[in-house]
């Protein structure tokens, strides 16, 4: 198994493998060819999905509010800044009240890639995003769904038998730091695990912020196996079966991902 949060580049080559082969197909079935677009990633981290839009002609920029994982991208993508095809910023994406003004204009493509799980107060995050699109802007998310096998994030704990135990995150939060704790994980894993327990979204949970904010949703993928998986565990991506993904609630206990587009 690869672990992700130790080689910055083949983890920057991974993700970009993942949109190049998955996240722009699939958007691009719902919109056409996606090429000369202006696309904004939030929470870009080393900037792999970026990267692989910017290949497709596209322009861009990328927010990302920790400070190593921005020095990072700035160094990967150092060319195509130096070219004038993508920006990065160092910024809390809530800092940016004019968006035109801040990036001289407005994004066709929003992309959320294993982020918005970790963003705090979805209602409210969720329809500020609309200032920042063009009139027929779209916005992808992929998502773990809280309450499937491995949505608290687990894989990033020290231990062993921690990082391969499914649904121990959804353990009543005393006894969840108490396992935490008993394994001697870091205290700055056990935030982390704690913040993603706190801001972990399901599925039925996002249909309704969605819908509260008349956003429409233009295609989604249920995964029973994340594409991501091949890289992590050396396992063939596989969508859940259409009949099984349309059952309300269960279907966050299988669905390992969730991509969805949708537009204003």
């Amino acid at each position: 198994m690869f672990d992700f949060h130790k080689d910055k580049l083949r983890y920057f080559n991974i993700q970009r493998e993942v949109t190049q082969e998955n996240v722009i197909p699939f958007i691009e079935k719902h919109i056409g060819t996606c090429q000369g677009k202006h696309i904004l990633e939030i929470g870009c981290a080393e900037a792999g999905v970026l990267k692989a839009f910017i290949e497709k002609k596209n322009t861009g920029v990328g927010v990302e509010l920790s400070e190593s994982r921005y020095q990072i991208a700035r160094k990967f993508l150092s060319e195509d800044i130096e070219n004038g095809f993508v920006n990065i910023i160092n910024k809390n994406i809530y800092d940016i009240e004019n968006p035109k003004l801040e990036f001289g204009k407005l994004f066709d493509v929003i992309v959320l890639k294993d982020v918005i799980e970790h963003i705090p107060d979805q209602d409210r995050f969720i329809p500020i995003l609309k200032k920042f699109l063009t009139k027929d802007g779209v916005i992808f998310f992929a998502y773990p769904p809280w309450w499937m096998p491995f949505g608290g994030h687990q894989q990033i704990c020290n231990s062993k038998w921690l990082r391969t135990l499914p649904w121990f995150h959804l353990l009543p939060l005393p006894i969840y730091k108490m396992v935490l704790k008993l394994f001697m994980e870091k205290e700055a894993t056990i935030k982390e695990l704690l913040e993603v327990k706190e801001t972990g979204i399901n599925i039925d949970r996002m249909y309704q912020i969605l819908s509260e904010n008349q956003f429409t949703i233009l295609g989604e993928i249920f995964w029973l196996i994340n594409p991501i998986y091949q890289f992590k565990f050396g396992l063939k991506k596989r969508k859940v079966f259409s009949l099984l993904s349309n059952v309300p609630v269960l279907r966050n206990f299988y669905t390992t991902a969730h991509y969805v587009l949708f537009k204003v």
